[in-house]
């Protein structure tokens, strides 16, 4: 029979009556017993220290490592070095659930049962047991009411690190659980406590016990939550550039990039990481896993490692083999849910999961998969970012070799699992490897798409980048499957009538182009390709090659003195005509008498295709000696907008086929139409306390007017939940949809060190890159925090000076639906995020940018 306290502190207030468990051993009067009154866990100072100030309103969060502070103030008379011993004791914990029984709201938490004991003695029975390590705790009302609850916890055990006891010493251990007096003035001890740089991480339970002479007393002091720790260098995260620990777990918004090779899209993403709940909901995703249930003491011994975390946080993301977060889709029938292209930030998708009782929300592709990742690694406190891949290879059996079958029209025929995906996404996080060989510490690839299994279940990951590149397929995990993604060969077969098969020669298709991710501390992209793969040719990549035993790379491509490849006009963008050119070279000395079908279809960015939007078919295409010729191929929009997909992709097929000697030659290109622009301009001159409204603007590209349009808002720190704004009129063609946007009520923005570090700003009217060098308007400022700034630091603890809040940005996307494509469902037009800071004096004027990226100057 577990035991039980009598009663518990609730964690989330800021101090509070301590609980107590007194033991007497002799009758020795209330004087002369060390009685403790409370218990002030210093949120806002941890908070601040710790880099935690945004999870630290209602608990207590710190990082592993690093020593945090509390107080205990005492009744009567004060501790007393020389006659008191105090001892504390922390174990692991699961996080609070809420369930409504047959008396209304109960709070049950693994270990403790007074709160359903007193609710049991008004209406029922309660029973606990414990069983195979697992604390098992029912309750129920009346037999003929029975309604019961089982939650399963921990058995935390000192043998594996989910339990601790260490004494008030002036000796600290490093390493390892202690507690020293860092002050005491009148019934006031000041302690503070270190945790060891491996501890498990997660939710945690702080007792006390106090004894004086042959007598002793127990305390509940509260609850904490631990979180991995990238300013540690003792633990396994730690990052040495402040610049890119601020970026990779401080920073709430960020750019996923989408679109093509040859047109790299960014789009705005909130990760929100700090933003209220998130914290408990990736506790809750931990406690969810299939291994958490299966053995929850190894699995909380196990949450010390962040490569362990980063693999159960991998296969928890998607729902494919568990109660995760997220189902995938890629069939563009979405009207159960919501289109994986309309999420703009991963807060409102934890919370949907959460709030429905953890049942998965529906739907997410690639992109959305990563940024959840990110979302709930960076929370935990695992560095990390997303990165796309573009060509990216889908290898099924692992022989890094995707063949695609064509007919002579060049259209692909029979099994079209194994496919190169216009993009795909997956994160890389920040962490050491002491399970592999020196080197392979640093960033790890983790893809939480549901693609192929791992060891069971469907999670892919950490392997070290370090190993994609050098071709060592033997590391764990899953490097065979990543090192295709990157480096597959691409081989198209030609069926023709007789069935004979040849072979094409294509050489437009390159696996593994330009992966990128957004810059540290700009809002750029930056390629790091190079950390995946060595230059094309180079001996170091035939190396990495060998090893790989990647024989089709080592094969010399064979060259028959004709090429061709897709070219595109300058202009593409939704709801326009446009051409496009196979651009054919014969660099031979003889005259070729070929046969050109041009052909284009829309794509979904995993490479399915739609139906056809151009075609053209040119039987005898005579090519001059060493000349070159351009055909075009006009698309036009009444071809393509009712079958073009969210992914705005269309995929341009050139075959030229040589009948004579039986050669062909394979072109392939995709391309991204445009979407317009989200504008936002501050109305009015912005001032400090007072409401602030900014004007969110789009200009309607089409020829035909957009009905039911919404303009769906969300930010970190800003909105407690996505908010959706409609336009209840249609948008004439050329028309702007317009619509005020007034500022949401905001809580206090609390300062860290990190936070308040200078960054150069930009000069008003200087270029951003992507504007085509065209100077940049003021705006106003739009302030964060007019009403509430953050607490005062006091001098001693930071004397950095003037500070500012760290900048909240807004998302804004319009969904739209043009009148004639009613039956299609809506589609994202476009993103924009307006990015604010509180500066330290009124009427500053901020930048703003084209893309509605609004920076406040210092």
């Amino acid at each position: 029979m577990a035991s039980f306290s009598s009663a518990r502190l609730q964690w989330s207030h800021l101090e509070g009556p301590a609980t107590r468990q007194r033991s007497h051993r002799h009758h020795l009067t209330m004087a002369e017993e060390l009685v403790l009154e409370r218990c002030d866990l210093e949120l806002e100072a941890n908070g601040r220290d710790h880099h935690t100030a945004d999870l630290c309103r209602e608990k207590l969060v710190v990082r592993r490592g690093q020593a945090f502070r509390l107080t205990l103030h005492f009744e009567g008379r004060n501790y007393e070095a020389s006659v008191d011993r105090l001892t504390f004791s922390v174990t692991t914990d699961t996080e609070a659930k809420s369930r409504r029984g047959p008396w209304g709201d109960r709070h049950l938490e693994a270990g403790w049962a007074s709160t359903y004991q007193q609710g049991a003695s008004q209406t029922g029975s309660c029973g606990a047991s414990e069983d195979q390590g697992l604390i098992l705790l029912k309750v129920w009302a009346s037999s003929s009411e029975r309604k019961s609850w089982t939650l399963a916890g921990p058995a935390p055990s000192e043998e594996a690190g989910t339990r601790a006891r260490f004494p008030l010493s002036d000796a600290v251990e490093e390493g390892a659980w202690t507690a020293e007096v860092v002050g005491q003035q009148d019934s006031a001890l000041s302690l503070q406590l270190s945790t060891p740089p491996n501890a498990p991480i997660g939710l945690y339970r702080l007792s006390l016990e106090a004894s004086t002479g042959y007598q002793g007393s127990s305390f509940v002091l509260g609850h904490f939550i631990l979180l991995f720790n990238p300013w540690c260098p003792g633990d396994a995260v730690y990052l040495d550039s402040d610049e890119e620990r601020h970026e990779y777990i401080l920073t709430q918004h960020g750019f996923i990039y989408q679109g093509s090779a040859k047109f790299i899209k960014n789009i705005p993403w909130n990760f929100g990481q700090f933003e209220d709940g998130i914290l408990d909901i990736c506790l809750t995703l931990l406690d969810m896993n299939p291994k958490f249930l299966r053995d929850a003491g190894r699995d909380c011994s196990r949450r010390s490692s962040p490569v362990y975390v980063g693999r159960v946080v991998s296969g928890m993301v998607n729902c494919n083999d568990d109660q995760g977060v997220l189902l995938g889709r890629w069939d563009n029938n979405y009207g159960d849910g919501i289109s994986p292209m309309f999420w703009i930030g991963s807060v409102d998708i934890l919370r949907r999961w959460k709030s429905s009782g953890c049942q998965r929300v529906k739907y997410g592709q690639c992109w959305v998969f990563a940024a959840v990742a990110c979302t709930v690694l960076r929370c935990l406190g695992i560095p990390t970012r997303v990165v796309t891949n573009y060509n990216s290879a889908h290898d099924q059996n692992s022989n890094l070799l995707i063949e695609y079958f064509r007919n002579e029209f060049g259209e692909i025929q029979g099994d079209k699992s194994e496919m190169i995906w216009n993009f795909h996404c997956w994160v890389e996080s920040w962490m050491s490897r002491p399970d592999l060989q020196p080197g392979y510490e640093g960033w790890q690839a983790l893809d939480p798409t549901p693609q192929e299994k791992s060891e069971g279940t469907y999670c892919c990951g950490p392997v070290p980048v370090r190993a994609i590149k050098e071709g060592d397929l033997s590391t764990k995990y899953d490097a065979p499957f990543v090192f295709a993604e990157v480096n597959a060969d691409v081989v198209d077969w030609i069926r023709q009538d007789d069935g004979s098969m040849h072979k094409s020669i294509n050489h437009s298709l390159v696996v593994g182009l330009k992966i990128s991710t957004k810059s540290v501390g700009r809002d750029e992209r930056q390629d790091i390709t190079h950390t995946y793969k060595y230059p094309e040719g180079s001996p170091e990549e035939r190396e990495a090659f060998k090893r790989a035993n990647h024989l089709n790379k080592l094969t010399e491509k064979e060259d028959t003195g004709m090429a061709m490849r897709i070219r595109v006009s300058q202009s593409m963008s939704m709801g326009s005509d446009f051409d496009v050119f196979a651009y054919i070279t014969n660099n031979t000395s003889e005259e070729h008498t070929c046969r050109l079908l041009l052909c284009a279809r829309t794509v979904s960015y995993n490479g399915i295709l739609g139906p056809e939007c151009g075609t053209k078919d040119l039987l005898n295409l005579s090519l001059a000696p060493f000349s070159e010729k351009s055909i075009p191929l006009r698309i036009l929009y009444e071809k393509y907008c009712d079958c073009l997909t969210e992914s705005n992709l269309i995929k341009v097929r050139g075959l030229l086929t040589e009948p004579a000697v039986n050669s062909y030659l394979l072109a392939e290109r995709d391309i991204y139409l445009e979407n317009p622009e989200i504008k936002i301009r501050i109305l009015g001159e912005p001032k400090q306390k007072r409401k602030l409204v900014a004007e969110v603007s789009l200009r309607n590209p089409l020829t035909t007017p957009l009905s039911d349009c919404i303009f769906t808002v969300e930010g970190a720190g800003l909105t407690e939940e996505q908010k959706v704004v409609e336009i209840p009129d249609p948008v004439e063609a050329g028309e702007d949809a317009k619509r005020p946007l007034e500022q949401a009520k905001e809580r206090p923005c609390p300062l860290t060190r990190s936070q308040t570090m200078h960054r150069p700003q930009e000069p008003l009217g200087r270029p951003r890159a992507g504007t085509g060098g065209v100077p940049e308007k003021a705006s106003p400022e739009f302030s964060p925090h007019p009403s509430r700034p953050g607490p005062k630091v006091p001098p001693h603890r930071h004397r950095e000076a003037p500070t500012m809040c760290r900048a909240r940005p807004v998302w804004l996307m319009l969904t739209w639906l043009p009148t004639h494509l009613i039956t299609m469902g809506n589609h994202r037009v476009g993103a924009a995020f307006l990015t604010k800071r509180l500066g330290p004096r009124e009427g500053r004027r901020p930048t703003l940018h084209q893309r509605g990226i609004c920076k406040a100057g210092e």
